[in-house]
């Protein structure tokens, strides 16, 4: 199992950016993240997938964020981040850190095992 800790959250105007960051407990080459990501849950709603990235570095985005969000692994660091620009306040919810061991890499909730425990974004008008 991985341990993930998420950090960076917190409130910014329409707009604004922020920089979330997940520290993993494993390498970022080992085979128990080889499908890394960000989730995110609103309140009232499911979690949804937001963006992945796998051993070979290759990202998937929800159409709701690509061009603005953008996610990368330090691998020195063992660490996911992932970087929020122009956000509005549709983009507010509770971000999760994941991770997986399968080589398959997508944005559904499910197929990721090991779930940090969430750094809040709040997004004013």
């Amino acid at each position: 199992q991985v341990q993930l800790v998420e950090s960076g959250g917190g409130s910014v105007q329409a707009g604004g950016s922020l920089r979330l960051s997940c520290a993993s407990s494993r390498p970022a080459y080992s085979p128990s993240t080889r499908c890394m990501g960000w989730f995110r849950q609103a309140p009232g709603k499911e979690r949804e997938g937001v963006a992945t990235i796998n051993y070979e570095h290759s990202t998937t985005y929800a159409d709701s964020v690509k061009g603005r969000f953008t996610i990368s692994k330090d691998n020195d660091k063992n660490t996911l981040n992932l970087q929020l620009n122009s956000l509005n306040p549709e983009d507010t919810a509770m971000y999760y850190c994941a991770a997986d061991r399968s080589f398959r890499c997508g944005l559904t909730v499910t197929d990721l095992a090991d779930w940090g425990q969430g750094t809040e974004v709040t997004v004013a008008t």
